[in-house]
């Protein structure tokens, strides 16, 4: 049975990067890997893909011959994939031994409501993979309340849409108050916590106010589904990438291979069953000026 995850997120949120980063931890580890490439517009790769879409189809190649906009051509590569499900099965037939890492496109639609790739996960799941759907959002967003509430919509929208074991991830945690302060404690935005406090927020801003009550309804939708929290991520830092992959191999039930716990441990890395995943105190105390406090801040601070 191969185990792999389907790396997702909109664009800009690193999920090429993960694919690399965490090609070369999982590889550290022991364990085999392979990634495939099923992004058309992602010619210039930091990684050697062991399978590529653009083998199959380009981006630019649909553009030019069908006169096509980017977002209508990603769709149609997309869906030509799907109906092309055997060149992608045949290529990876030899791989069956490997992890694999799927790097999708970084079109949102893709995964809220366009059917293609959620019946490519479905073809895929016949022929027994077991994946988990690793969806990326760049952290910067908790910077901005109405940003991140929409994110959180997304995020919902998404794990309904793939539904796979899903692991959300607030990428570039490292970066995330070079946007701008945090209104709230990192954990606030991890955990998705009350969300009527960024309300708050979003009733000072005289654009924002005009959309209130159409706020207050996808913050009860929200809430009311009780599904999404984000693990954090500096991909960069070991630790990091060694709790995102905890959780993700817990969601996908992946038992570790021969020596890759004895790996982990030399590299200073909690095993036991009881270990809080997300590490979020921690990310808070090294990437946050809140880090100290979880009290709110001040709408002055904010300015």
């Amino acid at each position: 049975m191969p185990f792999g995850q389907i790396v997702v997120g909109p664009p800009g949120s690193g999920k090429t990067t993960y694919c690399r980063g965490m090609k070369e931890f999982l590889t550290s580890l022991g364990r085999k890997v392979a990634v495939v490439n099923l992004d058309p517009a992602n010619e210039s790769l930091p990684y050697e893909p062991d399978v590529d879409i653009n083998e199959l189809i380009n981006l630019e190649d649909v553009m030019a011959r069908l006169k096509l906009g980017p977002n209508g051509a990603l769709m149609y590569c997309m869906e030509f994939l799907e109906q092309n499900f055997g060149w992608l099965n045949d290529r990876l037939a030899g791989l069956k031994e490997n992890y694999i890492l799927f790097d999708f496109p970084g079109q949102v639609e893709l995964y809220t409501h366009h059917t293609s790739v959620s019946h490519l996960l479905e073809e895929l799941q016949r022929q027994e993979y077991q994946l988990v759907a690793v969806h990326l959002v760049d952290a910067h967003y908790c910077t901005d309340p109405g940003k991140f509430i929409a994110v959180v919509l997304t995020s919902l929208n998404t794990m309904l849409q793939l539904a796979l074991p899903h692991v959300n991830v607030l990428s570039k945690v490292d970066l995330i108050e070079k946007m701008g302060k945090l209104a709230f404690g990192l954990d606030f935005y991890t955990e998705v916590l009350d969300l009527s406090y960024l309300l708050d927020h979003l009733r000072k801003d005289p654009f924002m106010r005009r959309f209130r009550d159409l706020n207050e309804k996808i913050v009860d939708l929200i809430e009311g589904q009780s599904l999404v929290s984000f693990a954090t991520l500096d991909i960069q830092d070991t630790d990091s990438v060694s709790s995102v992959l905890k959780l993700v191999d817990k969601a996908g039930g992946y038992v570790f291979g021969e020596g890759e716990a004895r790996n982990i441990q030399l590299m200073q890395s909690a095993m036991t069953a009881d270990v809080n995943y997300m590490q979020t105190g921690d990310a808070r105390e090294k990437h946050t000026a809140s880090g100290r406090s979880t009290s709110p801040v001040t709408a002055a601070e904010l300015a």
